[in-house]
């Protein structure tokens, strides 16, 4: 008992300490599991033959997430994929394969081996690119869409990968070859599912093919029909751990049908959430399963930093490195080659290149499933699992580089563009044209006050123009487009952009060149308000805060408040925080956490005490006998 509660232990305590200081450096929380693994693993030889089996059993997070991504696509969306996914995913893995395999041979290495050795790094792994594009908010993009597409072929083609690598062991008799090929098959061993397995395989073509179309399609139907009345009588009981008990039950339970045909459980699990991607219990699977996908996947990068050998790298350092980057390099190659025949062009061009260019989790399966039918030596094989994991380890690292790449294009792209020559002036400047800056657009305009609009982002212009609102391309940071929209003439300036710095950028430099006009910003969170009312804003809109208040009166109302009390409550609390701002804002200190601010604190304690006595007073104006809260202490009492 004292083992399994040791290894717990460890794992959780190397990823508590390490994932949140890898978050925080901006490198992602993949690469802090995996550094996680390599300091309890290969640094301080912690851990031990274990983590093989963990390894195993934590694959069942990439299954788990498929399901999750399953849930956001309706299957309409995946049948536009379906290019992309024969065509795109299908290239990638032939020409990655057919690079390898020349890179091999010139290395030494027999044609079998080399082709062997292109087909296992040919993958990408599926748990780190998913999971990093989720965490960027990447996933909707272009470029993050295209890398889905080749990940999911990619989990299709490890099924006929199986069978086709025995075909290429050296050595052996044909006699010898047919047992390969039934042992590959699962019909070798004791274990339960390989008995299973066994009886598939020795069913004909036609009926193995017939029963794999019959789980398929029980799993499409089920879906679709048996869902929605399993969750209605589960819900009826009233019992969250039922309801996650059946969300696990159809992730598991689909996974293992998929294992009795052969199939990867992974596509059958994204199958099936493809299919309730429409249900209304969608959310409720999504809630139910994320908590158990998010800890398996730690777990299972964590094993694979912990599987590291360094004491293979030690020994032919810059061999298995030059490999290891050779591998990326020619991945990369391939992956930027086919980006203009599918039309993935610009920033897109680099995120699904990058994201794509290291090897895959199931090249740990697939290698040493060659290395025990004699498909490639074991030191080879040795070397080809350092490659991999390594591989692996530098991928956050290439989504930094990513991320600085899309950064610089889109201010080279900025300044290649020409921006529109601003042929009018008016009362109102309105610098960004987003969610925000249209509603503040529309009320402004259809109010009978002429407007001008500047943005940086040239397809929300023409968006705009498409509705007949006149708006100009352009950078509102440049101070001669400024100058050129009447800012020393205007009344108001609205900034309403996405970037902190780019907001403060515009308010300084309207304040300096015009210290009349009214500037009304737009502000993310209480630092964003206080750095824009020292750099000269007037009115500084949060742009959660009015809807936030709105929703709090909705609840005053049905708590017990009449109308006309939730009304009054919600615009003293409006007018006493807009107060409180102000003077909160000529204590706080740029740069400086709020929790070492002894100041602020201070008196932010004390405005919110002062804030719910004046709430009281205001109902008690009202009912002057009305009990105070539970909790409330009223003085004199």
């Amino acid at each position: 008992m004292e083992a399994p509660l040791y290894l717990a232990s460890l794992y959780l305590l190397s990823a508590v300490i390490l994932v949140p200081l890898a978050v925080r450096m901006g490198l992602g929380s993949v690469l802090g599991f995996l550094a996680a693994g390599i300091v309890i693993g290969p640094v301080m030889g912690l851990t031990g033959h274990e983590t093989g089996d963990l390894q195993h059993v934590a694959e069942f997070g990439v299954v788990m997430m498929l399901f999750l991504i399953g849930l956001e696509l309706e299957p309409r969306v995946l049948w536009t994929m379906r290019h992309k996914l024969i065509g795109l995913g299908g290239l990638q893995i032939l020409g990655t394969a057919a690079g390898v395999m020349a890179a091999g041979i010139a290395l030494g290495l027999t044609w079998k081996m080399a082709l062997a050795v292109g087909l296992i790094l040919s993958l990408s792994s599926t748990a780190i690119v998913l999971q990093t594009l989720n965490e960027r908010n990447l996933m909707r993009t272009n470029g993050g869409r295209s890398a889905f597409a080749v990940l999911l072929t990619q989990d299709i083609a490890v099924v006929p990968m199986l069978a086709f690598l025995p075909l290429l062991a050296y050595g052996i008799s044909p006699e010898a070859l047919l047992k390969m090929l039934g042992a590959s098959n699962g019909t070798t061993g004791d274990h339960p599912a390989n008995a299973v397995v066994s009886l598939v395989q020795g069913l004909p073509g036609w009926g193995v093919t017939l029963l794999t179309l019959a789980i398929v399609a029980a799993i499409v139907l089920g879906g679709h029909y048996l869902t929605r009345p399993v969750f209605r009588f589960v819900h009826a009981a009233h019992l969250p751990e039922i309801s996650t008990a059946i969300a696990l039950l159809i992730v598991l339970g689909i996974a293992f049908l998929m294992t009795l045909v052969g199939l990867s459980p992974a596509l059958g699990t994204f199958l099936a959430g493809v299919v309730l991607a429409n249900s209304e219990f969608r959310h409720q699977l999504s809630a139910d399963i994320q908590p158990f996908k998010g800890l398996l996947m730690g777990l299972f990068f964590i094993t694979v930093g912990a599987g590291i050998d360094f004491q293979v790298l030690a020994a032919e350092p810059l061999l298995i490195l030059g490999l290891t980057l050779g591998v990326m390099a020619l991945k990369l190659g391939v992956l930027l080659g086919l980006t203009p025949i599918f039309g993935i062009k610009g920033r897109d061009r680099w995120l699904f290149a990058l994201s794509l260019a290291q090897a895959g989790e199931f090249g740990f399966l697939l290698v040493g499933f060659s290395v025990q039918q004699t498909v490639l030596p074991r030191p080879v094989g040795d070397i080809l699992l350092l490659v991999i994991g390594l591989s692996m380890l530098l991928t956050p690292l290439l989504f930094v580089a990513q991320a600085r790449i899309a950064r610089r294009f889109s201010e080279k792209a900025g300044a290649d563009q020409a921006a529109d020559e601003i042929d009018e002036k008016g009362k109102v400047i309105i610098a960004g044209i987003g969610r925000f800056g249209q509603v503040v657009n529309r009320l402004v305009r259809m109010s009978g006050i002429q407007t001008v609009v500047l943005d940086a982002d040239m397809a929300a212009v023409q968006l705009m123009r498409r509705f007949g609102v006149k708006g100009f391309y352009g950078d509102p940071t440049r101070p001669e487009l400024l100058a050129a929209a009447g800012l020393h003439e205007a009344q108001v300036l609205v900034v309403a952009v996405d970037d902190r710095e780019s907001a403060l950028k515009i308010v300084r430099h309207a304040r300096l060149e015009n210290p009349g006009i009214h500037i009304v910003a737009r502000a993310r969170d209480r630092a964003d308000v206080y750095e824009l009312y020292q750099a000269g804003a007037d009115d500084i809109v949060r742009e959660t805060f009015d809807s936030s208040v709105r929703a709090g009166r909705y609840v005053l109302e049905n708590a017990g408040l009449t109308e006309y009390e939730a009304a009054k409550v919600t615009q003293a609390y409006y007018q006493r925080d807009r107060a409180s701002i102000r003077e909160l804002a000529e204590l706080w200190v740029s740069g400086q956490p709020i929790h070492l601010n002894e100041a602020y604190i201070a008196r932010a304690k004390e405005l919110d005490t002062e804030l719910e006595a004046a709430l009281l007073d205001e109902l008690d104006e009202d009912h002057p006998h009305r009990e105070p809260p539970v909790g409330v202490k009223v003085d004199g009492g």
